[in-house]
């Protein structure tokens, strides 16, 4: 079924370019989308607002997501609630320049962390909370969705 996704961004996104994204993000190093259009609203005007430049724009694309039962690529999808698996792999992901840590997905599929996901990371890795009060405390208020696809392949189902 083909369904859209949605990425909010200070810029119009002709060409997807994955040396651009940063590191340390939710899923790492990668392109994001959401399959909800409202969120990604708030992502552009959030960049924005972060750039001092340009105007909040959401560029739609639409992804088969038979795509997902594909042989040839490495997915993985979280349940859309916070698990202690979910909280793990973010916590990787947003540590990983300074631990080098990479996955071997060329999709993920999952909850968005919170904004306050840096001080719980923080508590977390020093130790004062545990990986399932991490996982409560990263739960995002509103669920949302975020789509991350992170390898030259994976990009190229966007259309």
């Amino acid at each position: 079924m083909i369904k859209k996704l949605y990425h909010g961004s200070n810029v119009a996104i002709q060409t997807i370019d994955l040396s651009k994204s940063f590191i340390d993000k939710d899923f790492g190093k990668g392109f994001y989308l959401t399959d909800i259009e409202d969120q990604a609203m708030a992502m552009a005007q959030r960049r924005v607002r972060i750039m001092g430049t340009g105007k909040p724009i959401v560029t739609v694309f639409e992804f088969d997501d038979d795509c997902l039962l594909r042989s040839d690529l490495n997915i993985k999808i979280f349940p859309d609630e916070v698990s202690a698996e979910w909280a793990e792999f973010v916590n990787a992901n947003r540590n990983a320049s300074q631990t080098g840590f990479t996955h071997p997905f060329d999709i993920v599929i999952g909850p968005v962390a919170n904004d306050g996901v840096a001080f719980q990371l923080e508590r977390y890795n020093e130790g004062v909370i545990d990986i399932e009060t991490l996982a409560r405390e990263l739960a995002y208020r509103k669920l949302n969705r975020q789509y991350f696809f992170g390898t030259d392949r994976a990009v190229a189902l966007l259309k």
